[in-house]
């Protein structure tokens, strides 16, 4: 007897997806441990925007993919029975989409102008400029998040009753839809990371014949090599659930349901794969860098090393006065 493609698609996102969010908070909470536990990455402004998505991913994964797993898992959507959290759920999820995007072209866009054989361009790869960048990146977007909160409520069906969580304006849906998901969060940063990417490696290849200081150099090919690769990834991860959305949005299949069943069964697919970029960059970074994987062991062995440590108990030895 054959298993439906309904229930396949189902079982992909249960458990498939299952996996990658473990795997991906735990992912984002050890490379946010190790970037904040070395001084060379505090210091570092590349390294800083890499914190910055670990958070985020954690963020996109609790917010945007986990209600995904719920329904899956015991077909509750938490969203359409509260209305604080349809709201709340919406306007968070974007939010941190968009700030992991734009700290991965940020992060690129630095490592170029930290390889840059312009002295002009270098001072441009500051921790204090990074800070401001990222501060504001955040303020841009709770600010996009506010019409979420506006024109994502509750909707009842006329024909089942069923309350579903729907955005009300078709203005902004169509935004949403077509320029958010497809263009602002979907290929724009893909092409942005990319190009970067490129234009570091190109500088980094060339750094040799430059004076720059052994520590800077292997720093710089150290978070080069490691934005490369997530790069990379990015884009196998990324693009398949865009395009497929992209097609979904601008083709109408609602006439043909045996298309309408294979159209739902890769969107779960690519829908798998592309949260799988938000849990990965942690894993990458220990595949794309040698040193990194050595900077993780040494920060586990010092958090174990406290944790088992013995506090010293210091005695006073009390001396009584002569009579």
């Amino acid at each position: 007897m054959a298993i439906p493609l309904t229930v396949i698609g189902q079982e992909i996102v249960r458990y498939c997806g299952t996996l990658v969010f473990a795997v991906g908070i735990l992912g984002g909470a050890l490379s946010t441990l190790e970037f904040i536990s070395l001084r060379t990455f505090r210091q570092s402004s590349c390294a800083f925007y890499l914190t910055i998505i670990s958070c985020s991913n954690i963020g996109s994964i609790g917010f945007s993919f986990s209600p995904l797993i719920m329904v899956a898992l015991i077909s509750t959507d938490v969203s359409d029975i509260s209305l604080f959290y349809c709201k709340f759920r919406r306007c968070m999820s974007q939010a941190f989409l968009g700030i992991s995007m734009t700290c991965l072209c940020l992060a690129t866009i630095d490592q170029y102008f930290a390889t840059c054989p312009y002295p002009r361009l270098q001072r441009l790869s500051t921790i204090k400029l990074a800070h401001r960048l990222v501060i504001t990146t955040v303020l841009i977007w709770i600010l996009h998040g506010i019409p979420y909160l506006i024109y994502f409520t509750h909707v009842q069906s006329s024909t089942t009753n069923k309350i579903t969580c729907t955005c009300i304006n078709t203005s902004f849906n169509y935004y949403r839809n077509y320029i958010f998901t497809i263009g602002i969060i979907g290929y724009l940063p893909i092409v942005i990371a990319v190009l970067f990417a490129l234009l570091s490696y190109r500088n980094i290849r060339h750094s040799a014949y430059r004076a720059v200081p052994l520590i800077r150099r292997d720093l710089d090919k150290q978070l080069t090599s490691m934005v490369l690769v997530q790069v990379f990834v990015c884009i196998f991860t990324l693009t398949p659930y865009v395009t497929i959305n992209a097609v979904i949005t601008n083709i109408n299949f609602t006439n043909d349901p045996n298309t309408q069943v294979k159209i739902q069964l890769v969107l779960n697919i690519t829908l798998v794969i592309y949260y799988l970029y938000f849990a990965s960059p942690f894993y990458v970074y220990l595949y794309a860098s040698e040193r990194f994987r050595r900077q993780f062991i040494y920060v586990l062995s010092k958090i174990f090393v406290n944790c088992w440590k013995r506090p010293r108990i210091l005695v006073n030895h009390v001396v009584a006065p002569e009579t």
